[in-house]
């Protein structure tokens, strides 16, 4: 799943009724007797933050000045502005022309509360088998003309018509029809299944008139193709000016319909919004050092140590600041594909682990900077720790048949290196796995004892700056008689290799929201794992991790949704189907000094640039961006 400000005065009401553990609030119109309500918000668990009557959210300046231009970088370049056809690679920030039916806040469960934006209002029944969205009357796409229920129904078909993703993630809705009074129904196969009616606000509308009109050159535009001319839509942004590849200049929609609704005041405050594209980390590094984009995420440990002293940071031009993260949780990990023979075994998996000494890269080519991942939540409440105890105990119990008996009896745990004798130790323990699995060490390398065949690893990268810790985990792997090299790609060859399941490893990651659910199916279930599209990129197929998805999408209320959570993230873990990386609790960002913010950021994202506005006075002494 996916899920954003300073609101003045108390809220009167925070809402009405509670269904079963999925909230609703702001009844804005009366319903017949024996159909639910209408409201004007929905939360997973408990109730929305805001009622009907906010005025905006709490952590943005309602009174926050518009104009000035943010500069903002990517790589790989772009080819197409088509947001949901899965081939290609769309524009960045091309999200900013479109909006979804619904609006999250960024200070509550990430994406647990929605408010209403294209839909100003929703309702469902006690079992979730269906729900309805009522449209606002006043939103309307950029040349005018209204958003209508023939615009979400056709939204919805196209996407899931042309995505394998969005097909699974949407594969319980069975129909979506027009009722009266600009209203969308979606009926889905299954009951109390309290996401869905949830996720549906998720949904990106696209205009139907204009997909299926004619571009200037009078040929009929395609949703199934490519598209290289500037999209219309219904967002704060449109389309300025691009050159593919290149760059591409998005500009603030001046009668923006939605400028004056709640979930919008105090967002969307820069007059321009630009993305230069970069060849790779490294220029991209000495580009905005040479002032050539405004603000930067600094994934890269030693850069943050080492390649910030220049006269603009001691001169107050740049500004080094970390946020804390603590909207997402995080997997990143070396994957092995388990679509490969000879990553299928348990014990395989196990040993490349032991091979990998996370303590000694983090010591010398990460500053200790970074802690190590013990869980495909790693950073949440959600993170399994220990042996489980209480309801997770309970869910794992119902599913003992299906899991590793270990995850009753042992808790997991990454082996440790950062020394000669322990990485010794470790390697000894990876070879004597590997022996088990049926692998052999003739001379000095390791091969299948049945066939002979060496047990050898291609791990793909679309940055060059991999090699600094894939290196060290291949010459360790070498000292076992396994060998692993690397292939830097373009992006293009890398994204179809990924997407193809065409790789023997590969540095790839998972973001979870704090509210995890039906997206779990993609990225863990089984019936995913030969979807090319999907998120399951290890190729996972296990009916234990698939009965545990289940009780995560099913639960009645929050403490059953971290136990179930818990519950899958331990079997995970025991399976040993990746090998952690690392992750940081912070965002480590560098800025040009030329921006103000609200007082209170949000707690769970840092807003940047939505909630951020350009300052003059800054921006005078620090040199005006061009």
């Amino acid at each position: 799943m996916t899920g954003h400000t300073r609101r003045s005065g108390a809220l009167k009401s925070l809402l009405t009724g509670v269904l079963l553990g999925l909230s609703v609030a702001g009844a804005t119109a009366p319903a017949l007797a024996s159909e639910p309500e209408w409201h004007q918000a929905t939360a997973l668990t408990g109730e929305p933050k805001y009622g009907a009557d906010a005025s905006h959210f709490d952590y943005v300046n309602p009174d926050a000045p518009k104009g000035g231009l943010v500069r903002l970088s990517t790589s790989g370049g772009f080819d197409t502005f088509n947001p949901i056809l899965p081939k290609g690679n769309p524009a960045p920030g091309v999200g900013l022309v479109y909006e979804t039916l619904m609006e999250s806040s960024l200070d509550e469960l990430n994406i647990s509360a929605q408010y209403g934006l294209i839909a100003e209002a929703l309702r469902y029944p006690e079992d979730f088998s269906w729900v309805e969205y009522r449209l606002n009357p006043k939103a309307r796409w950029h040349d005018g003309e209204p958003i209508t229920a023939a615009d979400v129904i056709w939204s919805f078909e196209k996407a899931t018509e042309l995505s394998p993703r969005q097909k699974f993630y949407y594969k319980n809705v069975t129909s979506a029809e027009e009722r009266p009074g600009g209203v969308i129904r979606f009926e889905f196969d299954t009951k109390n299944n309290r996401e869905l009616p949830h996720i549906m606000g998720q949904l990106l509308i696209l205009p139907k008139h204009w997909w299926e009109g004619t571009n200037a050159s009078g040929k009929p535009r395609d949703i199934a193709s490519g598209l290289q001319e500037a999209p219309l839509g219904s967002g704060p942004y449109k389309v300025k000016d691009f050159s593919f590849n290149r760059r591409v200049t998005y500009e603030r929609v001046k009668d923006y319909w939605a400028e004056d609704l709640a979930v919008k005041v105090g967002t969307n405050n820069f007059d321009e919004i630009r993305y230069d594209s970069y060849r790779d980390s490294a220029v991209l590094l000495e580009a905005f050092k040479g002032d050539q984009y405004d603000w930067r995420r600094e994934n890269i440990a030693k850069n943050w140590a080492t390649a910030y002293d220049f006269p603009a940071v001691k001169d107050g031009k740049v500004v080094l600041e970390t946020f804390p993260d603590h909207g997402s949780g995080i997997m990143q990990a070396f994957i092995p594909n388990l679509r490969r023979e000879k990553f299928q075994d348990e014990r395989v998996r196990e040993a490349l682990n032991y091979a990998f000494d996370f303590e000694s890269i983090n010591r010398t080519s990460f500053f200790d900077q970074y802690k190590r991942i013990s869980s495909f939540f790693a950073g949440t409440e959600l993170a399994q720790t220990g042996l489980p105890e209480g309801r997770e105990l309970e869910i794992l119990e119902s599913v003992r048949d299906l899991v590793p008996a270990s995850v009753f009896t042992e808790e997991y745990k990454n082996p440790v290196g950062g020394g000669p004798q322990q990485q010794r130790q470790n390697l000894r323990e990876a070879l004597t796995l590997m022996k088990a699995a049926g692998y052999k060490l003739e001379g000095r390398k390791l091969v299948n004892a049945d066939t002979g065949e060496p047990f050898t690893i291609e791990f793909i990268a679309q940055d060059p700056s991999a090699e600094r810790y894939v290196l060290p985990f291949a010459n360790n792997l070498k000292l076992i008689g396994i060998d692993l090299t690397i292939r830097v790609l373009d992006t293009p060859q890398y994204i179809n290799r990924i997407r193809s399941r065409d790789f023997d490893m590969a540095t790839l990651l998972w973001a979870q929201s704090l509210s995890p659910g039906n997206e779990q199916r993609d990225y863990w279930g089984s019936e995913s794992a030969d979807k090319q599209q999907s998120y399951n990129y290890a190729g996972i197929k296990d009916p234990g991790v698939d009965a545990l998805i289940e009780k995560v999408i099913f639960a009645e209320d929050r403490e059953e949704l971290v136990a179930a959570t818990r519950a899958l993230d331990r079997v995970l873990m025991h399976h040993h189907y990746v090998i952690p990386q690392w992750y940081l609790d912070v965002d480590r960002t560098a800025r040009w000094n030329r921006f103000g913010h609200p007082e209170n950021i949000p707690e769970y994202s840092n807003g940047f640039p939505t909630i951020w506005w350009y300052d003059e006075a800054k921006a005078a002494k620090t040199g005006v961006a061009k």
